[in-house]
């Protein structure tokens, strides 16, 4: 009887083995499916955070979107990057993001980190670094005061051709667990593409720094106009690579007037740029020997152009400001250019659209039209191109009358000043290079003759 009873519990033991074995092995391949399937998201993630970090093209915003995407990544609540000074001894800039206001107010006095304990650690001995408990490591040093509390720590060190230029710095992850060999690996892989895209964008701002500096040698330095004040502004367009065709001038002449001019090179490129500057010096030429309208300067030019160049097609706007009586007069004619834009003493703005004629090298045979219109004392004068205003999402009515409100909320500037404001808070999309010059009349208390009796 009991052999019996011992056979049927072995075959009741042989039967239920294989089963638990079966469910233990569906069970580890079900897990090793999903920890497939969770690294092929993180990859694509990876990958996809990769692509947006390379479209940045300004350095604070790659720095900041490496730490954000290196976050995300890992789930973890807080992250920074420090950027090494030239020593490489320590820090001289650390983007910190995780941190609300309270943090942020309670660390203000704190300064930026001085490269001592884990992270100093990391600066002298750039491998990975991940610790459940920062306190634990050996070069821990604590946290100043007002500093949230944090244990789990990853970093890992960014290298732009083969130099450290900084520090990666994770802390607490969301889950409340430690950071792992996952985490790490990840980690380390984004810092070896936000090595690539950071020095993409060092190189992209010292073409910006030589293009913008090649640009600003073709533009003159204003004259003295007395008795009218004067200001202009250049800015190159956002893509770093992108000569421009904008130009300003602005000319004291023989005849007691003031010649204006704006202008606009269609292109971007090398050749836009010789461009304005060949046609920019033949305006000069024809304004110092022909004592005639705007617009017949302008068909001269147009004619000059067509016969001895293979110039681009062009905008302009050419202004005399001459007396009249007491006051001034703006005589001015376009070659399919953007109104000026008129500032009157009580500071309200105006647009002075009139007849804009034909762009330069479409048809010089085309007759062209002047405009007057006077000046009071105190009156100011814009001429600017259309980078200003250009904006692919609005029209462009509406972006002239935010150009217009923009003049009109900073109208009681200096002029200076006040083409600074007009550059900084205009509503274009940065994605061409901007002109402007203005000119302000003198105030009548300059310009009375009893005043100065």
């Amino acid at each position: 009887m009991a052999g019996g009873e011992e056979r049927e519990q072995g075959t009741r033991q042989s039967r239920v083995g294989p089963l638990e074995r079966l469910n233990a092995e569906l069970s580890r391949i079900d897990a090793q499916l999903r920890a497939l399937a969770a690294a092929k998201d993180r990859i694509q993630g990876l990958l996809e955070a990769v692509v947006e970090i390379t479209r940045e093209v300004e350095l604070p915003s790659v720095l900041h979107r490496i730490v954000t995407t290196a976050m995300d990544l890992v789930g973890a609540r807080y992250g920074a990057l420090g950027v090494l000074d030239e020593s490489g001894e320590q820090l001289a800039q650390f983007v910190a993001v995780g941190l609300d206001e309270q943090d942020r107010q309670a660390l203000a006095d704190v300064g930026l980190p001085r490269g001592r304990g884990v992270l100093g650690y990391l600066i002298h001995h750039p491998q990975p670094l991940r610790v459940d408990d920062i306190s634990s490591h050996p070069a821990s040093v604590g946290f100043p005061p007002g500093h949230p509390p944090m244990r789990a720590f990853l970093g890992v060190a960014i290298s732009v051709r083969g130099d450290v230029y900084g520090d990666l710095y994770l802390s607490e992850r969301r889950d409340g667990r430690p950071f792992d060999v996952g985490d790490e690996n990840i980690v380390v892989a984004l810092a070896s593409a936000a090595g690539v895209a950071i020095e993409n964008v060092r190189l992209l701002e010292q073409v910006r720094a030589g293009s913008e500096q090649f640009q600003r040698r073709l533009l003159p330095m204003l004259p003295d106009l007395r008795p009218f004040d004067a200001a202009a502004i250049y800015r190159p367009a956002a893509e770093p690579h992108h000569l421009g065709g904008d130009w300003y001038d602005a000319i004291p002449l023989p005849d007691g007037a003031v010649a204006v001019v704006i202008g606009d090179v269609v292109g971007h490129d090398l050749d836009a740029a010789a461009a304005m500057a060949s046609t920019r010096h033949m305006l000069r030429a024809l304004l110092f020997t022909l004592r005639t309208p705007p617009s017949a300067v302008l068909t001269q030019l147009d004619r000059t152009l067509e016969a001895i160049t293979d110039n681009p097609v062009t905008t302009t706007s050419l202004a005399r400001i001459e007396p009249d009586g007491a006051a001034w007069r703006l005589l001015w004619s376009s070659a399919g250019h953007v109104p000026p834009l008129l500032i009157t003493p009580d500071g309200q703005a105006e647009y002075l659209f009139a007849e804009p004629g034909l762009p330069l090298n479409v048809d010089s045979r085309r007759p062209r039209p002047d405009h007057t219109r006077p000046l009071p004392p105190d009156t100011t004068v814009v001429f600017f191109t259309d980078g200003l205003i250009e904006h692919p999402d609005h029209p462009i009515d509406e972006t002239l009358s935010e150009l217009a409100d923009v003049a009109t909320a900073h109208a009681s500037l200096p002029l200076h000043d006040f083409v600074q404001a007009l550059a900084d808070h205009n509503p274009s999309d940065r994605h061409d290079d901007m002109a402007l010059l203005a000119l302000r009349t003198p105030s009548r208390s300059r310009t009375d003759p009893e005043r100065h009796g």
